[in-house]
């Protein structure tokens, strides 16, 4: 699996369409909203380098707007222990 991290800069009054367009894809997880210039975040994962790449082309082509990929350059593993 190849994950990568986007965000776009959608602008206020496109939000709630973008967003839906964004999900609809089912690459596509964790979607959130920030308080920042790139105000839409995502995982994109797919099972090779080439699907990031055309849903990245399918999401820009459907919003038109761009997406900005951040691609992992490492794995991290974070141990968190809830005890009840």
């Amino acid at each position: 699996m190849r994950f990568v991290l986007a965000a776009m800069r959608v602008p206020e009054a496109e939000f709630e369409r973008v967003a839906a367009q964004v999900n609809a894809f089912s690459e596509v997880a964790h979607n959130y909203r920030r308080e920042h210039a790139l105000n839409m975040w995502f995982v994109l994962a797919t099972a090779t380098p080439q699907g990031i790449s055309e849903v990245i082309a399918a999401i820009e082509a459907v919003t038109g707007l761009p997406v900005f990929a951040f691609p992992k350059e490492r794995e991290y593993f974070v141990e968190m222990k809830l005890h009840a």
